[in-house]
């Protein structure tokens, strides 16, 4: 089959079309033919090496298409092997595109489990866009970050696939949500997506602005933080809110105020992608609610994947870069 192949760890110019055996049958599992696939960080990550991914290989966590022995459209969950415990993922846990082949394939295969209907009114991009993105969201707002309808959230980092999707969640279920962003122009897009506001965190006293922005000036209920800025972050929460981390782009590592966070009777909460049960729960709400489809800001043909890779890379996206592959 076609596909996007990696020989070694490295920079965008490692990802090569090519030639790639199909998938062999297992038990459980079912054949996918691919429409379209989305880019992810992540996908930048084992593309560098960091997840002891085995060569040749192909990555790719997000796709959409067709169930090969059904003929049904299908979103593909690119959360494998999650476990029976909600709380936290099993330790045979992993992210499709990690060690099990990805999705810039003509075809994927992976655990029926592991495919949904695709939602009405998607296009194949945007069905393509909305797993890993749309599942980890939903997980850090409402399974651990427990945003409720009324209640005010800031999302830092404004462009990124989790941020789009974190407006187009919480616009849907009632709450208020502001960003922060290094560009004016990210904002004004957020703004447009239904953002409440944002502010730039360039500026140093960013956290104080973001309070400024909040309800009362007292902070908000929630803050997400994709990036890592956690010891700026936290500034922004009202006492006794939730900080909810699921990154570290921006940074590894964080300095915290011990005795600030406890007297603040704050809660940390770290998450990752999800079950099927909480991806169950995403396609519930869309169901629902009046839920925004993923912002694609570009598609690119699935042999430019390298040249999607240095767009993704550059930082400007607002939304997500999808790979169409017909």
């Amino acid at each position: 089959m076609h596909a996007v192949i990696i020989y070694e760890f490295g920079s965008a110019d490692v990802l090569r079309p090519g030639e790639f055996p199909e998938p062999a049958p297992r038990p459980g599992w079912v054949p996918v033919k691919l429409h379209a696939s989305a880019l992810n960080w992540h996908d930048i990550l084992v593309r560098q090496g960091r997840y002891a991914t085995p060569l040749p290989h192909i990555i790719g966590a997000d796709g959409a298409g067709v169930r090969v022995d059904t003929g049904e459209p299908v979103v593909v969950l690119p959360s494998l092997n999650w476990g029976e415990h909600d709380d936290a993922p099993g330790a045979d846990w992993e992210i499709l595109g990690d060690r099990t082949p990805g999705t810039y394939a003509e075809l994927v295969s992976v655990p029926a489990d592991c495919v949904a209907p695709k939602p009405v009114g998607l296009s194949w991009a945007e069905a393509a866009a909305l797993p890993l993105v749309g599942l980890t969201t939903y997980r850090a707002l409402f399974v651990r970050g427990r945003l409720r309808s009324g209640e005010s959230m800031l999302v830092i980092g404004a462009g990124g696939g989790i941020a789009t999707m974190a407006i187009a969640l919480a616009v849907a279920a009632g709450t208020a949500i502001t960003v922060t962003s290094s560009s004016q122009d990210t904002i004004e897009h957020a703004v447009s997506a239904g953002a409440q506001g944002g502010v730039l965190h360039s500026h140093a006293d960013w956290p104080d602005q973001a309070r400024a922005m909040s309800p009362d000036n007292a902070g908000f209920d929630l803050v997400l933080d994709p990036v890592g800025r956690w010891s700026e972050s936290v500034r922004a929460l009202r006492p006794g809110g939730r900080l909810v981390v699921l990154g570290a782009n921006a940074a590894q590592t964080a300095a915290m105020d011990i005795r600030g966070f406890y007297f603040g009777q704050f809660d940390l909460l770290g998450t990752t992608m999800g079950s099927s049960r909480d991806f169950a729960g995403l396609l519930d709400m869309m169901d629902r609610c009046a839920v925004r489809p993923p912002v694609i800001d570009r598609e690119f043909p699935l042999d430019q994947a390298a040249q999607a890779h240095e767009y993704l890379e550059n930082g400007r996206t607002f939304g997500k870069c999808v790979l169409t592959h017909t």
